[in-house]
């Protein structure tokens, strides 16, 4: 089994998982408020469904997607709320089989892409596992917000470690967001699964480290909570900008402007 292909099972699972926490949703439940101001469930499964849409464009058709990023241009800012938001006014069973089909089209375009070659993206080309995490991560991570808007427990897996590898590889990215000078040098991450393995990133003798949960983690570099709910522990001279600790109050694994992030709930 390829790397590819492991992600796309684990992107295949996360799927399958939140499809039936809504498949059996009236209509009204779909239109529960979530976490994300203005948007309720229905605009979270159109957000995934439009993105993986997106993704099978980029990698498929040239002049369709150059038309995408065409109008992506003309408002960077609005441009991915109002397609998502466009696209939940569609009835919820329609809305499903879109997410469904796209879901599997998407998996097979970048199962069988180019060896090689890069999809082409908002930001920078993907190689075909690139972009299978990334849409683990959006899914996993709007999947958060759609459980905690119906009362529902997320139920931890390692499938998380993916999350948390883009978090670590996305260091630099958030930085550069905020127009901020990234560290110079690398920063050693030891994140706990929860299956109690523990993942590692970065030099042993790195100056500066994070250690914690990689529960918490993923949630936060997908902003999903407050810095100060989770318990990830930075060590290191607190240097402002140069600091593990200046990292975890900015990390940002998802493309796009700097999000608003999540206020701290004190739990």
């Amino acid at each position: 089994m390829t790397v590819l292909d492991d992600v796309l099972g684990d992107l295949a699972m996360e799927g399958l998982e939140l499809r039936e926490v809504v498949a059996g949703l009236s209509e009204a439940g779909w239109r529960t408020p979530t976490p994300a101001a203005g948007w309720d469930v229905a605009t979270q499964i159109a957000h995934l469904a439009w993105t993986d849409e997106a993704a099978v464009v980029a990698a498929t058709d040239k002049a369709a997607w150059d038309e995408i990023v065409a109008e992506a241009l003309q408002d960077p800012d609005r441009f991915v709320d109002e397609a998502a938001q466009a696209l939940a006014i569609t009835p919820s069973t329609d809305l499903l089989v879109m997410w469904d089909e796209g879901r599997a089209e998407l998996a097979e375009t970048l199962r069988t892409y180019p060896e090689g070659q890069r999809v082409p993206w908002f930001g920078p080309p993907m190689s075909p596992t690139s972009m299978a995490t990334a849409r683990f991560m959006e899914t996993w991570a709007h999947g958060l917000d759609v459980r905690a808007a119906l009362g529902i427990d997320a139920n931890p897996t390692d499938r998380v470690r993916h999350v948390c590898h883009i978090g670590v590889r996305t260091r630099d990215f958030a930085y550069a967001l905020r127009e901020l000078t990234p560290p110079t040098e690398e920063f050693r991450v030891e994140l706990t699964a929860p299956s109690g393995a523990v993942w590692t990133w970065g030099p042993e003798d790195a100056a500066q480290r994070v250690t914690g949960s990689a529960w918490d983690f993923a949630r936060l570099a997908t902003q999903r909570v407050h810095r100060d709910d989770t318990d990830l522990v930075a060590s290191g001279a607190p240097d402002e900008q140069q600091s593990a600790a200046q990292w975890l109050t900015i990390a940002q694994a998802f493309a796009g402007p700097p999000g608003p992030g999540r206020e701290a709930t004190g739990g």
